[in-house]
């Protein structure tokens, strides 16, 4: 007896129920993504939101608490893939580390609606009240960070002018990619967005080299 309600049980619950579960979770997130690029966070609402993905606003609810939780999941879920793609190993130096930037640049040129959506809070996120305000700082906290970690690691070694500041490049860098991705969302069939941040990073390597000019690969 006790066998056969187990073989019921495990007909009740069929091992499709948690990849049916991922996969609505998954599509609520990318529509997300795309509501926010165009209305921002506080313009933007659950109910529009289930509707695209075609379910109830209570079935929303039900894989993400609010819409707060909803919105810091789909950052930390964009966020966490380029740190797997693009930062899971460090840079052997300098020039490696640009590379890494301009494909990044690339791949942000390739899914307009997820870099649009970064424009549109990050500009939202100066509010001190803003959701995605504690995320944002940490972000670029963390970004700058990496970046400013690539760099010493060459000014230790010789490779860099020794009197390069080394978080203040990084900041820079980090600037100059968030100013060309706004231009770029302006008019995005008009612009090249990874050559510009190309030509940038290779006029800043020649700038900051100790042995003088040497462009990137």
């Amino acid at each position: 007896m006790e066998r056969e309600q187990g073989r019921k049980t495990r007909r009740q619950t069929p091992r499709g129920t948690y990849a049916v579960g991922d996969e609505r979770r998954t599509k609520i997130l990318d529509t997300a993504v795309e509501h926010y690029a165009q209305w921002g966070f506080h313009a933007s609402s659950l109910a529009r939101i289930a509707k695209d993905v075609g379910i109830t606003q209570g079935g929303l609810l039900h894989h993400f608490r609010s819409k707060e939780d909803l919105l810091v999941s789909v950052l930390r879920h964009s966020d966490e893939q380029d740190v797997e793609r693009f930062f899971a190993v460090d840079p052997a130096d300098t020039a490696e580390l640009f590379d890494v930037i301009v494909n990044l640049a690339a791949y942000n040129a390739e899914r307009p609606g997820r870099t649009k959506m970064f424009n549109v809070l990050a500009a939202e996120a100066g509010e001190a009240g803003h959701p995605a305000h504690a995320f944002f700082t940490r972000r670029y906290a963390t970004i700058v960070g990496k970046i400013a970690r690539g760099l010493r690691g060459d000014l230790e070694h010789g490779t860099l002018d020794p009197a390069t500041d080394c978080d203040a490049v990084a900041r820079e860098i980090v600037a100059v990619m968030d100013g060309l991705q706004l231009q770029w969302a302006l008019a995005p069939q008009t612009y090249d967005m990874p050559g510009g941040m190309r030509r940038y990073l290779d006029r800043l390597l020649r700038s900051i080299a100790a042995d003088g000019p040497r462009p990137l690969d």
